[in-house]
């Protein structure tokens, strides 16, 4: 990476040799990397949001994989540290509150990741890469992509989520969503109380399709997650409030109280668990990327990982230069490939039906993923290299970055 700040050049060359105009759709995580990405490499970039603000809803991820190295390229590790939340215990409960499982968080994230694992709030993640962003990156919010605002850039990147209206307008993919079957809902409380009792647990209670998670988070916060099977279409929730509260009327624990809470509306994240499945992610001066193209749900997790990962490559193939067509070309038979996999897997585990079905991108999901990726490994305590040895290859994650990245 040349890091090369160059004069603005061009305008309309339809060629990747020199600086362009882009336009990225979307201040989410794919949205904001991809502008730090091309901003440092000396092109002219506008961001423009539908939203008001920064969308800080929704809950807490695993970080690790390609977000962790993309994010340590560029400089923000010691900023994500200080978001990270140190969780003791991974516990697992049934539904009268009895403890099945306890799992040491740390020793999973020193065994599978070599430490490079972070918990955080995927909102608190978004505020972290948009105070990242150049003085010079111009960021609009309270205005949507329409056609016709392509006029004037070389470059439009659609990094407008899983509904992508870049998507629809510019490829004409109106059947893009694959929804699983599922939906997820979170929110956020105060509740000293309860977050003292929790202490620095991450508890999930799962029970044949539905889970349902709670942790403390800062401030005497509480966090809540919850994913459901549903025959409800996509778009047929007109009141997300009182679908939870009717998807877990007879689920006991924690539930009763935490739906006794549920915040107002505008206040609950709650979408469809879906995919975007696509023969092709560009057009002619318009690529997608993130969840408008690599949406691969929940129930695959890493999505943020995945998203910034997904960004890096695509500026990197900026950076490589080369006609326009030849670079989204090269991005695309880069990253898809992976992203299908990923898919397939989000659907595979839909498909089952069980409780394992719906776990969610929780801090489950990171010690379901570690162990999937080397099955002959069984000693908790055991080192990152022993954990590789014990089954003669790196994990997964390790596979995806050379797949995705090539780093040098």
């Amino acid at each position: 990476m040349t890091g090369v700040i160059r004069a603005l050049t061009c305008c309309n060359s339809n060629n990747m040799d020199s600086a362009v105009k882009a336009l990225v759709v979307g201040a989410g995580i794919a949205g904001l990397t991809a502008a730090w990405w091309l901003v440092r490499d000396g092109h002219d970039v506008d961001v423009i949001e539908r939203a008001k603000s920064l969308r800080e809803d929704g809950y807490m991820i695993d970080f690790f994989g390609s977000g962790w190295d993309v994010a340590e390229r560029m400089g923000l590790l010691a900023d994500l540290a200080e978001i990270h939340y140190p969780v003791d215990e991974l516990v697992t409960v049934a539904e009268d509150g009895r403890v099945r499982t306890r799992l040491p968080y740390a020793k999973v994230r020193s065994a599978f990741f070599d430490g490079r694992h972070f918990n955080f709030m995927r909102g608190d993640l978004l505020r972290v890469l948009f105070d990242a962003l150049p003085r010079r990156v111009h960021v609009r919010f309270g205005e949507g992509f329409e056609r016709g605002r392509e006029k004037g850039y070389d470059l439009v990147i659609g990094a407008d989520g899983v509904h992508s209206k870049v998507r629809t307008e510019m490829l004409g993919a109106t059947n893009a969503e694959r929804f699983l079957g599922f939906h997820a809902a979170a929110y956020v409380i105060d509740d000293e109380r309860l977050a003292r009792r929790l202490g620095s647990t991450f508890q999930t209670m799962t029970i044949p399709n539905r889970m349902a998670a709670v942790y403390p988070i800062r401030g005497g916060k509480i966090a809540t997650f919850f994913v459901w099977s549903s025959d409800l279409a996509p778009a047929a929730a007109p009141n997300p409030r009182e679908t939870l509260r009717h998807a877990y009327a007879d689920v006991k624990w924690l539930v009763p109280d935490l739906l006794e809470r549920i915040p107002h509306e505008r206040d609950v994240y709650f979408d469809a668990v879906s995919q975007v499945v696509l023969d092709k992610w560009s057009a002619p001066k318009v690529t997608l990327v993130g969840d408008a193209c690599q949406a691969v749900s929940l129930l695959a997790g890493q999505g943020a990982s995945m998203a910034m990962g997904g960004a890096w490559a695509l500026a990197e193939e900026v950076r490589r230069g080369g006609a326009l067509e030849h670079v989204l070309s090269r991005y695309e038979a880069r990253v898809k490939p992976l992203i299908e996999s990923k898919q397939r897997s989000g659907r595979n585990m839909a498909a089952r039906g069980s409780r394992r079905a719906v776990r969610g991108e929780s801090r489950c999901a990171t010690s379901r993923s570690a162990a999937r990726s080397c099955r002959a490994w069984r000693g908790s305590s055991a080192s990152a290299s022993r954990a590789r040895a014990s089954c003669g290859r790196d994990p997964p994650v390790r596979v995806e970055l050379l797949q995705l990245q090539r780093m040098c």
